[in-house]
């Protein structure tokens, strides 16, 4: 009797699983899912260019030093950066007495454990360390900016777009000329969020880090404007995941290079010992 009932319940869950496949695929075709704020207005980053775009592109070192400056004075304050050491700083062309004063002057010290006496303490950070953890009070959760560029879609473009897309959500309009707030009325940025169109689902706990002209100074004279001061940062914080393109990108051509010789040799040797069978 179990034989003979066993095969039956089989054929009745690839039935019932047949079933429900075929209304979800029905109920998918017929009645799509509605259009959400997120999808019509949400932006993709904007198409601003680097020095070091494409497979010849190289890091300008003036500017990471640049957004490396808008990170010290501006970023770090909540976001943490502890993938990097600070004697990293000397691919950016520091010298080494620069990273030394660097390390020793950062603003949050290095933490110390005596696991004799059980005692924490702190002490100035050497070239060694990592640059410490941000530990913040305010609302939201920073991420640790190390490997930012490498795991947002778009990269220095999206971290530039985020930091210059601050906008009035009053009024917003997007690319079809469609009015958020009319569209979607219940789409209103939470008190304590900030409306940025290229964020994911249009509201952050991030106010706008790049607010006016002048909020840091270059040492090298460069017009600190909004706009310059996000793509200093951008290209920075792409350097910090990727501090070995440049090299990556050195290596690569050679190796090409090789490949292609190899191939075409292996090809002219495979004729010339196969000649005489064909």
């Amino acid at each position: 009797m179990v034989r003979l009932f066993g095969p039956l319940v089989g054929l009745f869950f690839v039935a019932a699983l047949l079933l429900s496949f075929g209304v979800g695929a029905y109920n998918a075709a017929t009645q799509p899912t509605p259009p959400s704020a997120e999808k019509l207005f949400h932006m993709h980053p904007k198409d601003v260019k680097f020095s070091f775009d494409g497979p010849f592109g190289t890091f300008d070192k003036a500017q990471l030093q640049r957004g490396f400056k808008v990170y010290q004075e501006v970023c770090s304050n909540c976001h943490s950066l502890k993938q990097v050491a600070f004697r990293d700083l000397g691919a950016l062309g520091y010298n080494e007495a620069e990273v030394k004063a660097i390390a020793k002057n950062w603003g949050t010290k290095a933490q110390t454990f005596d696991p004799k006496t059980g005692d924490r303490g702190e002490r100035p950070n050497l070239p060694s360390d990592h640059f410490p953890p941000v530990y913040y009070a305010g609302q939201g959760n920073p991420p640790d900016l190390s490997l930012i560029a490498k795991s947002r879609h778009g990269g220095a473009q999206y971290i530039h777009s985020l930091l210059t897309g601050y906008v009035d959500q009053a009024g917003y309009k997007n690319e079809a000329g469609e009015e958020l707030l009319k569209k979607f009325p219940d789409a209103k940025t939470p008190d304590g969020l900030y409306f940025n169109p290229y964020f994911a689902n249009l509201n952050l706990a991030m106010p706008q880090p790049l607010t006016s002209e002048g909020q840091v100074t270059y040492s090298d004279g460069t017009k600190a404007t909004v706009d310059q001061m996000a793509m200093d940062v951008s290209a920075f914080l792409t350097w910090t995941a990727e501090p070995k393109l440049d090299k990556r990108k050195q290596t690569g051509w050679p190796v090409l290079g090789f490949l292609l010789a190899a191939t075409v040799l292996a090809y002219l040797a495979k004729r010339n010992v196969w000649a005489d069978k064909h």
